[in-house]
């Protein structure tokens, strides 16, 4: 799952290529020159992101070859046609269709090697992949630092492991790394581990020793995996990074960190082109279990506004009381929601993360987010959503049951009793108003109606027709 791509890192991209897009959606024929002028755009929108040259020369090519076919121009709806394409070569770059797994089909202790600069997250990275594979995949997991540089970088590998609930090398003073992932080897056939994880010293920039002591390593140990952590947040340096690690060592994989940042993108779009290595994961915060898969058709969906809707179908599974969940569908289905379901639903929401991750997953979201914004109908901020817990709570039962009856006075109260002033609950009631109507036009409209119209067709009426929806192709 890619759950805070959208809203984080390509938020920049995904405006600018939404511009473009709605542009051409809008032209009923499209000609070669319209074709020309909107692929000049995409090109500046990916230089822009920090995508490196040579990759955005050869996306504009295979865009262009594909989109200026007779299929195209003469098709119903060209403009859709060529954000279909766009959004074809996108998945490649990034990688081609579904997650690329872990490798672990190798003899048991299976080694797995984490190399990359100080700094980047590795350390942390080797403790979440620990976590993970002992949880989703049931696997013993032996984790080791061979970091002998950085004062106390065994000590933190240890205590990560402690968190994680898995194994570390006993440290021994004075060893060399070559000596520590040889002994690791050792303990893992011999204690039986199904997993031991190398993490490698890194060094502040890439220089021979760093290299010779990897590929030292590396030949001792037979890595199953070799994954590089790069700090996407350093952009164009993290692809040269790749770049040098690459090609002295022959990486297999490369997980990004630090996702949740406010970077270009770019570098994860150079990535797979640069080093022919996929991005297998993505890490965003330090909460050991803040790791997921990288789908590039999924990220690409939200690059392009077409949201990530499996994604957060996903997420909601894994976060979310199912019981709870449905018994609210059935009282919006009724069209019985009051102010304590609204006060249930914020705090399942708030489980999910920040409310412009969410967004961010639905398709068309991002001009919704926008005029939300604009017209100040929605904060998407988690404080907010306590303060307006905190106001919901305030409230008597009677209150959040027919809230048709809060009036001043009950105004006044409920915003001493929480802490907050009598815009913040006016604007909570608005709020509560507007998710009500919404439900009211869901209800009305269908799942066809909904597919056909999209998300605009829920918003207030002075916020509609603004091209928020996504037609699917």
């Amino acid at each position: 799952m890619t759950a805070n791509l959208g809203s984080t890192v390509f938020d920049q991209l995904t405006n600018k290529l939404s511009g473009v897009f709605d542009g051409l959606r809008r032209r009923g024929a499209l000609s070669e020159i319209d074709v020309a002028e909107a692929l000049r755009e995409v090109r500046l929108a990916l230089l822009d992101a920090d995508v490196a040259l040579p990759v955005v020369k050869d996306f504009i090519a295979k865009v262009r070859e594909r989109a200026v076919g007779a299929e195209v121009l003469d098709s119903v709806s060209p403009g859709q046609q060529v954000v279909k394409i766009v959004h074809d070569v996108m998945i490649d770059a990034l990688g081609g269709a579904g997650a690329v797994p872990i490798n672990l089909t190798a003899v048991a202790p299976i080694p797995i090697l984490m190399v990359g600069l100080q700094g980047s997250g590795k350390t942390t990275t080797s403790g979440k992949i620990a976590l993970r594979l002992m949880q989703r995949m049931r696997k013993k997991v032996l984790l080791a630092s061979l970091d002998t540089q950085r004062p106390a970088a065994q000590l933190q590998l240890q205590q990560l492991a402690e968190r994680a609930g898995v194994a570390s090398l006993p440290i021994i003073a004075g060893q060399t790394p070559l000596e520590i992932a040889r002994r690791a080897m050792d303990t893992g056939r011999r204690e039986v581990f199904d997993v031991v994880i190398l993490d490698t010293a890194g060094r502040l920039s890439i220089n021979q020793e760093l290299m010779d002591e990897v590929r030292a390593i590396r030949e001792a140990t037979n890595p199953a995996e070799t994954l590089l952590v790069v700090d996407a947040m350093t952009g164009q340096d993290a692809v040269n990074t790749a770049r040098a690690f690459n090609e002295a060592l022959g990486i297999t994989g490369i997980v990004m960190t630090r996702m949740d940042g406010d970077a270009r993108g770019g570098a994860a779009l150079s990535m797979r082109a640069i080093t022919g290595a996929p991005i297998k994961l993505t890490g965003s915060g330090e909460k050991l279990d803040a790791l997921e898969d990288f789908h590039p058709e999924r990220v690409a969906g939200r690059i392009l506004g077409m949201g990530d809707v499996v994604g957060l179908v996903e997420k909601a599974a894994e976060t979310l009381d199912q019981e709870e969940a449905e018994k609210l569908a059935k009282k919006m289905a009724k069209g019985t929601f009051d102010l304590e379901d609204y006060a249930s639903q914020l705090k399942q929401i708030s489980k999910m993360g920040s409310m412009s991750s969410i967004l961010g997953m639905l398709p068309g979201a991002g001009k919704i987010q926008q005029q939300l914004e604009a017209a100040g109908g929605a904060n998407i901020d988690k404080k907010v959503l306590g303060r307006q817990a905190a106001i919901i709570s305030s409230m008597t039962k009677a209150e959040r049951r027919t809230p048709d009856i809060i009036k001043a006075s009950r105004k006044k109260r409920i915003a001493a009793g929480s802490g907050t002033t009598v815009q913040e609950v006016n604007k909570l009631l608005k709020n509560f108003d507007d998710m009500s109507e919404m439900m009211k036009r869901m209800k009305k409209l269908g799942q066809k109606g909904l597919m056909r119209q999209g998300l605009s067709a829920l918003m207030p009426k002075g916020m509609q027709g603004g091209g928020g929806g996504r037609r699917p192709f």
